[in-house]
């Protein structure tokens, strides 16, 4: 895919460290041509990112938090005062107290409730709001990302399975909504992955070792894969493609039970 995002820039929100799915989708946007701008919140995750974005050429970083109005338009302020317009943008921002990651979902605070679906779900709706009169000449591409915890019970992911479910159906309303601008908006939705943020989920590894060992592939995805795939989505490839969410899991949702060696 060399080459098919040449001519385009987009903002990548939510790279943590090297094994980010949002790095794994910005490494791969790089190598296909793309120009990259990154945003962080705090100073520790702005060190650690600071030499990654350097390694794919971009010198653009801008602190935000996704909670903090002001700090959003401060953020897409700088943006477009740099670049007028942008061709895509990635979400990848979640998140939930860890305490509540694990144990029954009946136990949800409210205030976490509210918190994560803050963070994991109104802040895509927000950003693709300040990303609009960036991308409604040319159109683009928003993308953000979910997990199948969204629709089937998944130990431990509690409140996240509800915040990803709010997020799957804000991308359709979102692309229906840019659609006749030309913007196109989706959700990949990779496997269990070893983020930092998956990380904090109770039970982990075994949720990764069950994926890993049951999926049709008998493989979780990989960050190249999930790149791939944002590439895909991104590029002219994609251009018809809106309103979707792209499973990146070895085949794992199709299942019904678990394959027989391992019942």
């Amino acid at each position: 895919m060399c080459g098919v995002l040449t001519g385009k820039r987009g903002l990548i929100m939510g790279v943590a460290n090297d094994r980010s799915i949002a790095w794994g989708i910005a490494k791969a946007m790089s190598e296909a041509g793309a120009e990259l701008a990154f945003t962080y919140q705090g100073e520790a995750f702005g060190k650690r990112l600071a030499p990654l974005a350097e390694s794919v050429g971009s010198d653009f970083m801008v602190d935000v938090d996704v909670t903090d109005e002001a700090s959003l338009e401060a953020a897409f302020g700088q943006l477009s005062a740099r670049w007028p317009t942008i061709d895509f943008v990635v979400h990848a921002i979640a998140y939930s107290d860890k305490n509540e990651l694990t144990g029954r979902f009946i136990n949800t605070s409210r205030d976490n409730f509210k918190n994560s679906l803050d963070i994991s779900c109104y802040s895509f709706i927000d950003v693709a709001r300040r990303a609009y009169p960036m991308m409604k000449e040319n159109g683009g591409t928003l993308l953000t990302l979910t997990y199948g915890g969204s629709n089937r019970v998944t130990p431990n992911y509690n409140v996240m399975g509800v915040a990803k479910a709010a997020l799957e159906s804000a991308t359709r309303y979102l692309a229906n909504d840019l659609g006749p601008d030309g913007i196109r908006v989706n959700a990949i939705s990779p496997g269990p992955m070893k983020t930092l943020a998956g990380a904090a989920i109770g039970g982990a590894r075994k949720t990764y070792k069950h994926t890993d060992q049951n999926a049709p592939l008998r493989s979780n995805a990989t960050l190249e894969a999930v790149g791939g795939t944002a590439v895909y989505l991104a590029s002219d490839a994609g251009a018809f493609t809106t309103g979707e969410i792209i499973r990146v899991d070895g085949g794992y949702h199709v299942l019904g039970m678990p394959q027989p060696e391992n019942l």
